[in-house]
């Protein structure tokens, strides 16, 4: 077996159907579920894949970890519930992993944010490269429980065609998941020694407004560009809010 996929959900009967049809290169596809109480492991099951149930008790990385236990390809692609393989990237990737004597052990996907409905092209989404294929055999594991990252030690290479993302298609599950991520990046951000202060929490996210939306041309993608640098930075204040009540308690 040359590929196998790995897919973490909770509650994504609007996404799995989609996602899981753009994978029908992939021999073998693993669905991690958070314990869904939607329709989404038996859509998942109804199309293939192979399904293992799993607290994720707020660590990701725990999470693919786990699921890189249950695979059994020689190499393991991650993606999301929320994206995409197009046709192009799913023809690279076929080409690149069939390569003999491949000198890579993992490779960086490039990824398109869509956000609303429309296609981001500036702000911080607009360089985003997140290291989802590698080889099994690499032995490397993720760490961080939140924008969590895998630790591949050994040659990579950015492939040139996109991931495409649909996240936060409502601003309702916009500001819901970033009120989670918050408490998450808070938590990691403890654990990592990292501490929280009055000026960080005024000053950083307007710092990161201001990044985002004038300095990465965050402004030339309109009103959505606005929202998402607005919102984005709204989760910088969460998250250095979150760590500095974290400290008080502890």
């Amino acid at each position: 077996m040359n590929i196998s996929v790995v897919i973490l959900t909770k509650n994504e009967e609007g996404n799995i159907d989609d996602c899981i049809r753009g994978l029908t290169f992939c021999e073998e596809i693993i669905v991690i579920d958070d314990n869904s109480t939607d329709k989404t492991i038996e859509i998942a099951r109804g199309l293939g894949a192979k399904v293992f149930q799993r607290n994720l008790n707020g660590n990701f990385a725990a999470q693919r970890n786990f699921g890189m236990e249950k695979v059994t390809g020689k190499w393991v692609l991650f993606i999301d519930a929320d994206e995409r393989i197009s046709k192009e990237l799913k023809d690279e990737i076929e080409k690149e992993v069939s390569v003999l004597n491949n000198p890579y052990l993992g490779y960086f996907l490039k990824r398109d944010d869509y956000i609303f409905g429309k296609k981001l092209n500036y702000g911080e989404t607009a360089s985003v490269r997140l290291l989802r294929l590698a080889k099994k055999s690499a032995g490397n594991l993720w760490a961080r429980n939140v924008h969590e990252v895998w630790d591949v030690r050994g040659r990579t290479k950015t492939l040139k065609n996109s991931l495409r993302h649909y996240p936060h298609q409502t601003l309702k599950e916009f500001i819901k998941d970033i009120n989670f991520q918050s408490d998450l990046h808070a938590e990691a951000n403890y654990k990592e020694g990292k501490s929280s202060n009055l000026a960080r929490i005024v000053f950083w996210p307007r710092g990161k407004f201001f990044y985002n939306y004038f300095l990465r041309l965050g402004f030339l993608d309109g009103t959505e560009g606005f929202v998402f640098a607005l919102i984005m930075s709204f989760h910088s204040f969460l998250s250095w809010s979150k760590l500095w009540i974290i400290q008080r308690k502890r």
